[in-house]
């Protein structure tokens, strides 16, 4: 009786332990499938379409962790071993915050027009002049769309508007230049109420294309800017929280100086 109590004691452990580590494999494959996603187009080792590829492989095998870890925290619960069943919580919980990246991306495309163009003058958009060859070789039009994306814009981003600053352009376009150096933009071109700079994103690292217009209205700077991605139909409201966010940004810098 003692010796069969031994060789049962490993037996009675190895279903939760073994689905424990099974599910802590599939999460480290899921994060690592997620984390290579943008690294690996932005290195141009894969084309845009297999990048998303690898993000909904991601998504798939984080929630094959998250099954499998469930059925280790039953298993852990039903024989008693807790060990592996604090484990199978921990997957799930880490699982749960992989599938938080897609489905916040999903959520925020649903929520928002599909437009990848923004601007605070719609009837007379800024023009790209020192980018203009780089936006004619991109896959999106150098030119503004036209009144259907203005359309979409008025209803999805009314707090979209041009920003009217109670000082002389050049001052105004100091301040517009050192936040763009802030916010780490390459800037291209600056002339005397105008300046070109691009915005890379930090994990697939698209480029979208910002340009600032000053105009002078009495004694007052009015500052309009645009904001445009070079790829892809929706820019999932990145471009209109760049504007916005700039914008007060700029408004802060010139009223605390």
């Amino acid at each position: 009786m003692a010796t069969q109590s031994i060789i049962d004691r490993p037996t009675k452990s190895a279903v939760p332990r073994r689905l424990a580590w099974l599910s802590v494999l599939l999460l480290l494959a899921a994060a690592l499938l997620l984390a290579a996603a943008g690294p690996a187009y932005r290195s141009e080792m894969l084309e845009l379409g297999d990048a998303f590829s690898l993000l909904r492989y991601a998504t798939y095998t984080a929630m094959a962790a998250a099954a499998v870890g469930l059925m280790a925290l039953l298993a852990g619960i039903i024989k008693r071993r807790f060990g592996p069943g604090f484990t199978a919580v921990l997957v799930i919980a880490c699982a749960v915050a992989v599938l938080y990246v897609p489905w916040q991306h999903w959520q925020r495309a649903q929520a928002v027009p599909a437009i990848h163009d923004i601007t605070t003058d719609m009837d007379n958009p800024p023009a790209f002049t020192a980018l203009a060859n780089a936006r004619e070789e991109a896959p999106n039009e150098m030119e503004y769309p036209g009144e259907s994306t203005a359309e979409q814009q008025r209803a999805a981003y009314p707090e979209i508007q041009p920003l009217t600053l109670d000082a002389p352009m050049n001052t105004v376009l100091a301040a517009v230049q050192a936040e763009m150096q802030d916010a780490g933009w390459q800037i291209v071109d600056v002339s005397q109420n105008h300046i070109e700079a691009t915005a890379t994103t930090r994990w697939f690292g698209f480029k979208d294309d910002v340009v600032v217009r000053l105009s002078e209205e009495d004694s007052a700077t009015r500052v309009d800017m645009r904001s445009a991605s070079r790829l892809g139909k929706s820019d999932v409201g990145t471009n209109a929280a760049r504007v916005y966010t700039f914008l007060n940004a700029l408004k802060a810098r010139l009223t605390q100086s």
